[in-house]
């Protein structure tokens, strides 16, 4: 198989010491990779990644490999490859086919010399390999013992593959891991999506209306941001129980038709399709600033935006102006692709600690016990979600209190009352 397609291979070095930088900050990790070092429980383990190719996603490569898998790693969307670090893996001898700006055929194709490999174990941001496998490469399925689901929109593609029957072979949703969605989803994606922002447009969210599609954890955690900036959120939500936790939160709830003559800003965070769409484009003020925080670039009904459109401009980098027939500006943010890895860094690495050290661990789950896992989404083991939490606590510095045996005798029993 060819060894790697990366944009420029002399970034190794630069690459190289923001790998170094952000390893220091992901200590949980980093004691999983030293296990993994002593143990070698991936031995002979051919490993398929479609991940975002970032700082932090490197050091989860290293430490697979140092649990002794042979990896290939491509990228999960077109705008989040940081090519420094692409290049720096390439040298290290990892197999990587990922640039930024693939266009979409390029996309695919990277992922397709990827499963060159011929995968034991695949690891997703979005279900995209999960989905070329069962397309396009059952013959390589007999070989999978299993896979492992990053985010919250591959996770429910995978429900729905695994409610239609279609589903071959059984996939963990990392993504459901407390230790993952509880931080990662909400203070990554909350801190990540406004750097975005204010790198694609030096936005000033004081005083502004901001409205949020979407109020799973990602949402929440945005809000909550751009609250703590001084902003007017309003929530659009069509889940009536997370509806009324983000009134009770209190912020305005209402339909994206009610909001839609409101915002300054709109970011949507649903992972479903076309949540803003030529309906409330027509209602939009002028100047306002759409952006997309879910996996995919079908959030925002884009086709529907350049058919409205008198003309169009790309005013600057990640910032593209649709003018409407009556004057009024819409401007659109990286392509209404991830915004907080197009146009930032994406989750800082103290997050993605929790998150990548619940992956390997994972990995590591699915290769001692994949043969015997039926062909459907598993959560993480809670010995798995409680264990990361438990590391994480320890790098921070922090001790809680401990059950006495009494105390544990009482919440085990039902004899014991008022």
């Amino acid at each position: 198989m060819e060894k790697s397609i990366v944009k420029d291979i002399t970034l190794a070095d630069a690459g190289a010491r923001r790998i170094e930088w952000a390893r220091r900050h992901m200590p949980v990790l980093q004691l999983i990779k030293e296990e993994f070092e002593r143990e070698r429980p991936l031995e002979g383990i051919r490993i398929v990644a479609c991940l975002h190719v970032t700082v932090e996603t490197a050091n989860l490569i290293e430490a697979l490999r140092a649990g002794g898998a042979e990896i290939a790693l491509t990228g999960s969307n077109p705008l989040s490859t940081q090519d420094d670090v692409a290049a720096a893996l390439a040298s290290r001898g990892i197999h990587v086919y990922a640039f930024r700006g693939e266009n979409e055929s390029e996309y695919y194709e990277c992922i397709e010399r990827a499963l060159e490999l011929r995968p034991n174990v695949t690891l997703d941001d979005g279900a995209d390999t999960i989905a070329v496998v069962h397309k396009s490469h059952r013959e390589l399925i007999p070989e999978i013992l299993g896979g492992c689901e990053e985010t919250t929109t591959g996770v429910m593609r995978l429900r729905a593959m695994a409610d239609d029957g279609a589903l071959a072979y059984p996939v963990i949703a990392v993504n459901d891991a407390e230790t993952k969605m509880m931080f990662d989803n909400r203070y990554g994606t909350g801190q990540s999506t406004l750097h975005g922002i204010m790198n694609a447009t030096n936005f000033l969210f004081a005083g502004k209306t901001v409205v949020v599609a979407g109020y799973g954890w990602c949402g929440r955690g945005f809000a909550m941001r751009a609250k703590g900036l001084g902003a007017n959120v309003i929530v659009v939500e069509t889940e009536p129980r997370k509806a009324l936790e983000a009134a009770m939160d209190g912020y305005r709830v209402m339909s994206m038709r009610s909001a839609a003559p409101l915002g300054d800003l709109f970011v949507t965070l649903t992972g479903d399709i076309n949540v803003i769409r030529n309906e409330h484009f027509e209602l939009m003020k002028d100047q306002v600033i759409l952006a997309n925080s879910g996996h995919f670039n079908v959030e925002i009904d884009i086709p529907g935006l350049e058919s409205m459109a008198v003309s169009t401009d790309e005013i600057q980098p990640n910032v593209k102006e649709y003018v409407m027939p009556d004057g009024r500006r819409i401007y659109l943010l990286a392509e209404g692709r991830l915004i907080n890895l197009a146009a930032a860094y994406g989750h800082p690495p103290e997050v993605m600690d929790m998150s990548f050290a619940n992956q390997a661990l994972s990995v590591r789950y699915i290769v001692e016990n994949g043969r015997r896992l039926e062909r459907k989404v598993y959560p993480v083991p809670v010995e798995i979600d409680r264990r990361v939490a438990e590391l994480k606590l320890k790098a921070m510095g922090i001790e809680i209190e401990r059950l006495t045996p009494e105390q544990d005798r009482y919440l085990h029993s039902w004899q014991m009352g008022t």
